[in-house]
């Protein structure tokens, strides 16, 4: 395996679920992803002046996300702020993108809708979004528990009918997790964070391999030497939702024992030489071979998104589960 060079623009940062108490169940069963709407209809634009802050949503390495209240409307909306100010200018290029990213997906019932974006004076942009009051699916795991199969089910038709709007508008996201799957109290699932996201101008544009969450990153993204430098974003992407949905079924990262803190060591070995992780007997054979179809090592041969729409694990009755 080759030495993947500048180690440190990798970030190795893995949230591992916390003991807790199991809560209630869900309060409603995911919903087809066919069955959200978004409206179409133009924003209004808005200015720093227009929002009160309620309190911090989140931090990430692209910035901080807040609560925040329309005064005009009293909507509720969450602002991520990404610093950019001084001469850094790679964030401020990749909160351009970001917002680029969510305009041309701006349709897509399972990308979290961006209402605006401004400039403020100190060069920070801020990002106004769509606010999923339940968090991230990485928060319900938490709160919740393990999901059963057929909650990933409903998870993974929506986040596939959000990759296949992406996709087919050359977005790639890069960094699918469950830290960056947005939930709301409708139970509908959202792809949100496009800070690594990439707006492919060519089919076979080369996807440079260190950006994104170190611990989701597929096998190739670590040897990029062997693919001439580059990878096929759109595997990338499959990758990320496998390792998601295994990760929301066992309750922790595959490729770690409970517990275990990551380095950069360990997960290059355990993803790219480690065996896909084993699945209980209770696992139902569809699927272990949807996760199957994501996880492949080589990524020609992983499935596609349109490919894994018709697989039988999301094409169930969600209210038969047949």
């Amino acid at each position: 395996m080759a030495l993947v060079r500048h180690r440190r623009q990798l970030n190795l940062r893995l949230p591992l679920p916390e003991p807790s108490g199991r809560l209630p169940p869900f309060p409603a069963p995911f919903p087809s992803a066919a069955s959200s709407s978004s409206s179409s209809a133009t924003p209004p634009a808005i200015s720093p002046s227009d929002l009160e802050t309620l309190h911090v949503l989140g931090h990430g390495n692209g910035g901080t996300v807040y609560k925040v209240r329309h005064r005009g409307t009293s909507d509720i909306h969450a602002l991520k702020v990404v610093r950019c100010s001084g001469s850094d200018a790679s964030a401020r290029r990749g909160a351009r993108r970001e917002v680029e990213a969510l305009r041309r997906a701006a349709s897509s019932p399972n990308v979290v809708r961006c209402h605006g974006s401004f400039e403020e004076p100190c060069g920070d942009i801020a990002i106004l979004l769509e606010y999923m009051d339940l968090g991230t699916l990485e928060l319900v795991l938490r709160n919740y528990g393990p999901f059963g199969e057929p909650d990933l089910a409903d998870v993974a038709r929506q986040v596939l009918n959000g990759l296949d709007q992406l996709h087919s508008r050359k977005i790639i996201h890069r960094d699918i997790k469950p830290s960056n799957l947005l939930v709301n109290s409708k139970m509908e699932v959202k792809i949100a964070d496009f800070g690594a996201s990439k707006i492919m101008c060519r089919t076979l544009e080369a996807c440079d391999s260190y950006v994104g969450t170190c611990a989701y990153m597929s096998p190739e993204r670590f040897d990029p030497d062997s693919n001439g430098g580059s990878y096929n974003g759109y595997a990338g992407d499959v990758w990320g939702l496998g390792l998601t949905l295994l990760e929301l079924y066992l309750g922790y990262f595959p490729f770690l024992d409970p517990g275990q803190r990551p380095n950069w060591a360990s997960l290059a070995c355990a993803i790219c030489l480690g065996e896909m992780p084993s699945l209980p007997e209770q696992a139902s054979g569809e699927f272990r071979s949807f996760v199957e179809c994501c996880l492949q090592k080589e990524s020609g041969k992983r499935w596609t998104v349109l490919q894994l729409l018709t697989h039988p694990f999301v094409c169930k009755d969600p209210i038969s589960g047949a």
